[in-house]
């Protein structure tokens, strides 16, 4: 039977009304999400000594006195040193993991489970797990600590954005390249990597910035002379009402946002 054009017409209206309250939807989410983490950026451009939204005189003040600190500073130098060398960690055992995963038949879902323990784990539990096991190694407060403790909490994401890559990757190019006589490191350098090299690169943007952003962890690990730009900026909120802290948010902010548009236009890239 043919179908009813006033019922197809009544179904495409409603396709649309369901899609712009959808839209919408995600709008007022978005904005309730975002709106308290953007007061912040106008709140260190005020010109007085404590915290003022909005701000009744506007200057440069607190950044002046972000990047002429000493203790800010090597505060960030600590949280960037920690975020690469954690994000290349994670990023090489996570494509490993993420390769082995794919290639087996039994037990992948449990590994797989047990890998994403850190992301699946409430941050504390993970903290006090890892300040556990690293006070017997004599890991606490040096820098290999935050970064294998940091490279643990980056890794989930590396695992996930490298198994979406290999979703759409077909194994007969390796065997194809196998038959024409390449070797196994040539056949992942050439074959392999290449393809699920936007996966790799937004695992490695995930796991800088979680390394960047996290804050439980480094409070447990952190010593007076190591530590990073969150630790940093939960002493200044605690110890002292120090507004030097709203610039330091307002980086991060940007920072992080700017970062977290990579692995978005990597994958429409990797779909065109």
């Amino acid at each position: 039977m043919a179908d009813n054009p006033s019922i197809s017409r009544a179904a495409a209206v409603r396709q649309r009304s369901l899609g712009w309250g959808l839209r919408v939807w995600v709008v007022l989410v978005a904005f309730v999400l975002v709106a308290p983490t953007l007061v912040v950026i106008p709140m260190s451009f005020g010109a007085g000594s404590t915290f003022e939204f909005p701000p009744k005189n506007w200057s440069w003040h607190w950044y002046a006195e972000f990047f002429t600190s000493k203790q800010w500073l090597a505060a960030l130098a600590n949280s960037v040193q920690v975020g690469v060398l954690a994000a290349v960690l994670a990023t090489v055992l996570g494509v490993a993991a993420a390769l082995a995963l794919d290639r087996m038949r039994r037990g992948r879902g449990v590994i797989r489970q047990l890998l994403m323990a850190p992301m699946i784990l409430p941050g504390i539990v993970v903290a006090v797990a890892i300040y556990g096991v690293f006070l017997r190694w004599q890991l606490n407060g040096t820098m290999l600590g935050f970064v294998l403790a940091h490279a643990v909490l980056g890794l989930p994401f590396v695992l996930t954005s490298v198994q979406t890559s290999l979703a759409g990757y077909d194994p007969i190019m390796e065997k194809a390249a196998a038959s024409l006589g390449a070797p196994r490191f040539t056949t992942l350098r050439k074959v392999v990597l290449p393809i699920i090299a936007p996966g790799v690169l937004s695992g490695f943007v995930f796991a800088f910035a979680t390394s960047f952003d996290e804050v439980v962890v480094a409070l447990f690990l952190q010593t007076p002379a190591i530590k990073t730009l969150p630790v940093k900026m939960y002493e200044s909120i605690v110890l002292e009402i120090d507004p030097t802290i709203a610039a330091a948010s307002s980086l991060i902010v940007v920072f992080t946002t700017v970062l977290l548009f990579v692995p978005a236009f990597l994958r429409r890239k990797e779909q065109s």
